[in-house]
């Protein structure tokens, strides 16, 4: 009995420290004390080095780009050994999550949500919501340390999504280019039976272009905007996004899904940008041709995706930031769109069903006898990932078929 008595008192201790802990603020003094613990590394700004000599908005590479297969060196899709560190506000990471529970990976494959860190976020994303202010899967403070373990001298950014091994406690993948497809394809053993088909063997070609189409004109065009450094870069990401957008309005009059009838790995990727934009980016960018909103057919799309609860489930909109606060005069965002019942302003009327020749469903069912085998085929590279500035400065990407025309139209079929 003493010794049952002893364990329950030893309990109620550490849940008291635990509860003591989560009320203390987490100032950038403990930051810094928790990286002097490890060893971790400030975060450097996003300019640091993201900035060419013409004031432009050249985004970094990814880091880890191992990729995920058979192969000696890559990594091998494995059950209760991964999980997807992700933030809210980054729609960047709202991407592998959301593919992740349409595949019906929630038991292969962990998420955990990081936040910044300290008053400035001077070392980035951590863990302040967290007992402790750490990791409860590593026990580490910070994203990037995960990043040290791979790397003792690894000077970048950590960035969200990264999708790391937590019982090795080391990063693996960073590369939010490809990291969906390697969720679609290399974790398929895992997957239902009966998972949707986002990444069709036969028309990855198709798919893969238009995804390295979209990211510098629709994914980074608010960030070629909001971040570049001169008027000239400026209006380079403005025209780019916006003939972007229409190109997309245009090829969404006729297609309910941006390849047809069913949902892809690319409407993954369009959605989060245009939804983030909509609700939050476009306020801090500086003048703009259009709303999102204003595209018709982009706005009905986005709306009846937003209805569909893995979508809407990491949609990350102002009202739910409580960090907001509420001012008579003000900037937009806590003036007005806090106020916004989002619900009502997305809400869908499902019409474009009518645009669909197989309007009760949205996913593609993988072929009769197609093996798991069969559908892991290697995943291509991106140019986005080259180590040359001067390559992944030139965003004048043209594709094979204009933007404004589906060239998989009628051919995705269940």
């Amino acid at each position: 009995m003493a010794e049952i008595k002893l364990e329950c008192g030893i309990k109620a201790h550490k849940a008291k420290v635990l509860k003591e802990s989560n009320e203390i603020e987490y100032t950038d003094n403990l930051a810094e004390y928790f990286a002097k613990e490890y060893g971790s590394k400030p975060r450097p700004g996003l300019q640091n080095g993201e900035i060419d000599e013409r004031g432009f908005w050249v985004r970094q590479a990814n880091y880890l780009t191992t990729p995920f297969g058979d192969k000696d060196g890559e990594f091998k899709a494995d059950k209760d050994r991964y999980i997807i560190y992700w933030s809210p506000g980054c729609n960047w990471s709202n991407r592998p999550v959301i593919a992740r529970d349409i595949l019906g990976l929630q038991d292969v494959i962990l998420d955990y949500k990081v936040s910044h860190t300290g008053e400035s976020n001077k070392y980035g994303w951590g863990f302040p919501e967290e007992p402790l202010f750490k990791d409860k899967y590593t026990g580490v403070h910070f994203l990037s340390d995960l990043y040290l373990n791979v790397d003792p001298d690894f000077k970048g950014r950590a960035t969200t999504p990264t999708l790391a091994d937590y019982k090795e406690k080391k990063a693996v993948n960073n590369d939010y280019h490809r990291l969906t497809n390697y969720l679609e394809v290399q974790f398929r053993k895992f997957q239902p039976k009966d998972a949707p088909d986002l990444y069709p063997v036969k028309y990855r070609k198709e798919i893969d272009e238009f995804n390295d189409w979209l990211f510098p004109n629709i994914n980074d065009g608010h960030y070629r905007q909001a971040f570049a450094q001169s008027p000239e870069g400026y209006k380079d990401g403005q025209k780019a996004f916006h003939e972007a957008l229409e190109k997309l309005d245009k090829r969404l009059e006729t297609n309910r899904f941006l390849f047809g009838d069913y949902i892809t790995d690319s409407d993954i990727r369009a959605y989060v940008s245009l939804v983030k934009w909509e609700t939050d980016f476009y306020v801090n960018v500086g003048p703009q041709k259009k709303r999102v909103s204003e595209y018709k057919n982009v706005w009905e799309y986005v709306k009846e995706l937003y209805s569909i609860p893995e979508f809407k489930r990491y949609t990350n909109i102002p009202q739910n930031d409580k960090s907001l606060e509420t001012k008579v005069f003000g900037t937009y965002l806590p003036r007005i769109a806090a106020k916004i019942d989002w619900d009502i302003e997305l809400k869908t009327d499902h019409k474009r069903k009518e645009l669909s020749s197989d309007p009760e469903n949205i996913y593609l069912r993988h072929p009769n006898g197609e093996t798991v085998e069969d559908y892991q085929t290697e995943i291509s590279k991106t140019i986005w990932n080259d180590p040359r500035q001067e390559v992944r400065a030139n965003k004048d990407f043209k594709l094979k078929v204009d933007a404004s025309i589906n060239p998989l139209k009628g051919l995705l079929k269940n």
